[in-house]
């Protein structure tokens, strides 16, 4: 199974990223809960989540875009310390945060577990039953394989930290390509979006080597 046609880089830029696991040493997963911007920042400002990326799969047709899309899902894929975080507990802000009991109206934007392995696929295929126990309702979201991620075009990564541009250009300027890549930019697009707890901005907010007009901006974000 081809899991990605992306392939990460480990940016070094600043301290906190130099610190974040290398992908070789992190578990991925990837999931699709409508419009993948607001994924992307709930996910980007939870523990344990060290890097994510938005993009499309799910579908057969190669290569696709914003605007040519055929029959892909727009996707959130997370990667994670599972000493830190378990998949379990990301399963579970998935069942949480997308309308798990209604067809969805576009294949575009329905909710899907797509599962890096069998074991992920039997997690989720056990979660799902539980969430149908609980409610007595039937859970019309899909769990399948995933067979290829395509990663989205760079406007679309990081879009809450990109409508705060005084952050998000000098954080640009800083990695370059690598800025999808980064445990900072993940971190500040969920902040940024009103995710995450007080005490872990202000914990990331004292490591942070930028500068005090970006952190400024950030803060006036919250």
């Amino acid at each position: 199974m081809t899991q990605s046609a992306y392939e990460p880089t480990h940016p070094t830029e600043l301290a906190v990223d130099a610190e974040s696991l290398p992908p070789s040493a992190t578990e991925t997963a990837t999931f699709g809960m409508g419009c993948f911007w607001g994924p992307d920042a709930r996910f980007g400002a939870m523990p344990g989540v060290v890097r994510t990326r938005v993009g499309y799969a799910g579908g057969t047709e190669p290569n696709p875009s914003y605007y040519s899309l055929g029959d892909h899902t727009e996707v959130v894929q997370v990667e994670y310390d599972p000493d830190a975080v378990s998949y379990e507990a990301l399963l579970d802000v998935f069942w949480t945060n997308h309308a798990p009991f209604s067809a969805p109206l576009k294949r575009q934007y329905r909710g899907v577990v797509l599962a890096h392995d069998d074991r992920q696929q039997e997690t989720a295929e056990q979660t799902r039953e539980e969430l149908e126990s609980r409610t007595g309702k039937t859970v019309e979201t899909a769990i399948e394989a995933l067979d290829q991620f395509y990663l989205a075009e760079d406007y679309h990564q990081k879009y809450e930290l990109r409508s705060t541009p005084v952050v998000a250009d000098e954080l640009e300027d800083t990695y370059g390509d690598a800025f999808v890549d980064s445990t900072v930019a993940a971190r500040l697009n969920g902040f940024v979006a009103g995710h995450g707890e007080d005490d872990e901005r202000e914990a990331l907010f004292a490591e942070l080597d930028i500068s005090p007009a970006a952190l400024s901006e950030v803060r006036r974000r919250l």
